[in-house]
């Protein structure tokens, strides 16, 4: 069965995405969801976060065939062939990871060649196109993951209109900031755009020989991240910015205009109230494990402890209403 693919994605950066990704691999094999990872943000911060310094030595400096994105995508970067074989690693119990790479930038160029000649129904620019679906269609299979959880980079380039294209599902992470509420007004118009354009290429290409997502790109909420508050940041601002985040989401990324149409609206959009862990994340990228696995003997002590658990049950409830919010679109991927 087809996997479910879900993006974790905003316009603006800093806000904890890659974070969230990282917990959410560990969390979904939990509940029963086998779950591969796939990084595609050029800058592979989520890669560096599985993995110490050592590994990634050995497995990004002289790659082999399928072990990182960017190799995955090389012959169709040198116009030598299609994708290889993606060749995803296991990082613990039906948690599957396929690496980063700081070459996928490389590809930018030539997505962005490729955009206008998918409507010419250019087999070279669908594959290029259609490349991370695939890639992630493939990884899926080979190591038996339920789930595809895929980490992008801030912006609204062809690397990212090639990724969000390829997803099932969006989940989007916010600070309770002004520049996380123009992010979500700069990226629910381009959803529309990249979801009808590509309505008319896959009317216009019924029969290809490669599989090409559907690119539904269906949003099913927005996650809140309740970062550090600063001095000079009062409360009554932090609830202003907060309560304004409902009727931006449904109007910016629903596409919703009438105001009594937004208040009718379901009011569990918000899939998740994150708290900010503090100490305990550098502790958890030290310790190459999420917090909620974190232990006394990698400095989990004393007020910590309470931390830990907490973090467990945060992100198992996140991770339940995910699932929720997909079944109740009618899909069921038991």
């Amino acid at each position: 069965m087809k996997p479910i693919i879900i993006a974790l994605f905003n316009n603006k950066g800093g806000v904890g995405k890659t974070t969230v990704v990282y917990h959410l691999a560990h969390i979904f094999p939990r509940i029963g969801y086998p779950t591969l990872a796939v990084d595609l943000d050029p800058q592979a911060n989520l890669t560096e976060a599985f993995f110490d310094e050592e590994s990634l030595t050995d497995r990004l400096e002289n790659p082999g065939k399928g072990e990182t994105i960017y190799s995955c995508i090389e012959p169709i970067m040198e116009g030598t062939g299609d994708i290889e074989e993606p060749k995803p690693l296991k990082v613990a119990d039906g948690v599957f990871v396929l690496n980063g790479d700081l070459r996928l930038s490389l590809f930018e160029d030539k997505l962005s060649d490729a955009w206008p000649r998918n409507y010419e129904g250019d087999m070279s620019a669908l594959r290029a196109t259609t490349s991370f679906y695939r890639i992630m269609l493939k990884g899926a299979e080979k190591c038996g993951a339920k789930v595809v959880l895929v980490d992008v980079g801030p912006n609204l380039g062809a690397i990212n209109r090639a990724t969000i294209l390829s997803v099932d599902y969006l989940i989007l992470p916010l600070a309770v900031d002004l520049f996380s509420l123009q992010g979500l007004r700069n990226l629910g118009p381009k959803i529309r755009d990249w979801r009808k354009y590509w309505k008319t290429i896959c009317g216009n290409n019924p029969n290809l020989a490669i599989p090409i997502p559907p690119g539904e790109i269906n949003p099913i909420g927005y996650i809140v991240l309740q970062h550090a508050m600063r001095l000079d940041r009062p409360v009554l601002s932090y609830e202003r910015w907060l309560k304004r985040i409902p009727e931006e989401y449904n109007s910016s990324v629903l596409g919703i205009s009438s105001r009594d149409e937004i208040k009718a609206l379901d009011p569990t959009n918000c899939l998740a109230s994150l708290r900010h862990y503090r100490s305990l994340i550098p502790m958890s990228y030290e310790a190459r494990k999420p917090v909620f696995d974190l232990q006394p003997a990698d400095g989990a002590i004393g007020g910590h402890t309470k931390l830990v658990t907490t973090a467990y049950n945060e992100f198992k409830t996140l991770s339940e209403n995910i699932i929720k919010k997909i079944k109740e679109k009618g899909v069921n991927y038991e």
